[in-house]
């Protein structure tokens, strides 16, 4: 099962390529937050991806990108 098709109940539908790109970037953000086993977290993340790629956003290494880059600006002080 795709990493991201479980957060996107109650969602738009999304194109079978775009279920793909949102688990490989998901998958490479939990795994460099270290959030496995943690449920919120990810929804939280998951949830974030969802918009990107609303907005067209397709490239997994982009969202990547972009989603460390703001995990990494919410945790300064």
């Amino acid at each position: 099962m795709e990493t991201s098709r479980p957060f996107l109940e109650g969602t738009t539908n999304f194109e079978p390529s775009d279920i793909s790109v949102m688990s490989l970037a998901l998958d490479d953000v939990c795994k460099a937050l270290g959030l496995d086993g943690n449920a919120k977290a990810k929804q939280v993340v998951a949830e974030r991806l969802i918009e990107l790629v609303r907005r067209g956003e397709r490239s997994p290494r982009r969202l990547r990108d972009r989603l460390l880059r703001e995990a990494h600006a919410g945790t300064r002080s």
